[in-house]
């Protein structure tokens, strides 16, 4: 369990913000591994026409029961985006590509995201009244 907080603007074009969080151990078996996990992800999106954007989302991670030199992962990348309708569905497809500056021994030296989500906006002015 943990706190989260979120904060974002969209100043024109461009959508800025970042989502923090850290979760701890509270409960289970005593002889389990503590856990004690940071994630921070910053967003930059520039909205281009036709529903394009270009995007830089890495998610950088801690560890704070590692060794010193196993804590951080720091993903350095970005990618594109697009919304679109399948249908009537709403849809956003995204892929980005990071290399990760820093990351633990065992741990990748780059990643990839791929995201298919489906979109419910709602109607300006909130649900229309019968």
């Amino acid at each position: 369990m943990g706190p989260s907080i979120v904060a974002l603007v969209q100043p024109g074009q461009w959508t800025i913000g970042a989502l923090v969080n850290n979760v701890w151990s509270i409960a289970g078996p005593s002889d389990r591994a503590d856990v004690n996990q940071m994630s921070f992800q910053y967003f930059i999106n520039y909205n281009l026409k036709k529903g394009w954007s270009l995007s830089m989302s890495p998610i950088i991670t801690a560890n704070w029961e590692a060794s010193s030199e196993n804590v951080w992962t720091v993903p350095v990348g970005g990618g594109v985006a697009r919304v679109f309708r399948l249908g009537f569905q709403p849809m956003n497809a995204s892929v980005a590509f990071f290399g990760n500056a820093v990351h633990p021994a065992q741990g990748a030296p780059w990643s990839m995201r791929a995201q298919l989500s489906f979109l419910f906006p709602q109607r300006r002015g909130g649900a229309k009244k019968d």
